[in-house]
């Protein structure tokens, strides 16, 4: 079974609900997938994958839907382009370029929160896929931004995390009173 057979219908699947900071499993570190948990990571996977596309999104990690698993979602096809997902299970970055870039982030666990966030510009990154196979891989601009955006998540680190102190702070304060609004 490919990323792609859990799109098949996609748009009739229930999102599953996307959990916002500062919810206490945004900050654990995950376990590693074990093969025993391969059926259940199926299973999730048209949820997420609804919540990441209707959101709408170009990464989803684990944590993000209460999942204590190290795995995420990834597909930065362009709008109107065909889908290009990724399910990186137990993904690791094997190197990173010295040259650095800064990108505008987001997030899915901080709604209408942005900022720039300066990465490694290119990586290689080592993870399984679906069938169990071992990929390699390189990614740069886009991709190597949300791959370690993603990465970040599974070991309890959100993209405000590479701020400075005042402008994290500015940021949760501005989510908290949003959420309340919302709230009423």
């Amino acid at each position: 079974m490919s990323e792609f057979d859990f799109l098949t219908g996609i748009e009739d699947v229930p999102p599953m609900p996307i959990v916002i900071a500062p919810a206490p499993i945004l900050r654990q570190v995950t376990r590693d997938v074990r093969p025993e948990d391969m059926a259940h990571l199926r299973a999730q996977l048209p949820g997420m994958f609804s919540a990441m596309y209707k959101a709408p999104g170009i990464g989803l990690a684990a944590p993000q839907v209460g999942l204590d698993m190290r795995f995420a979602l990834v597909d930065v096809a362009e709008e109107g382009a065909d889908p290009a997902p990724m399910v990186l299970i137990n993904p690791e970055i094997i190197t990173d370029s010295e040259q650095m870039a800064a990108r505008e982030e987001g997030c899915l666990s901080l709604p209408n929160q942005y900022a720039e966030v300066v990465r490694p510009e290119a990586i290689r990154v080592r993870y399984r896929n679906l069938a169990g196979d071992i990929i390699e891989s390189d990614a740069d601009g886009l991709l190597a931004t949300c791959i370690q955006h993603e990465m970040d998540h599974l070991d309890g680190v959100l993209f405000i995390d590479h701020l400075s102190t005042l402008k994290r702070n500015m940021i949760m304060r501005r989510l908290t009173k949003e959420q309340k609004f919302r709230r009423r």
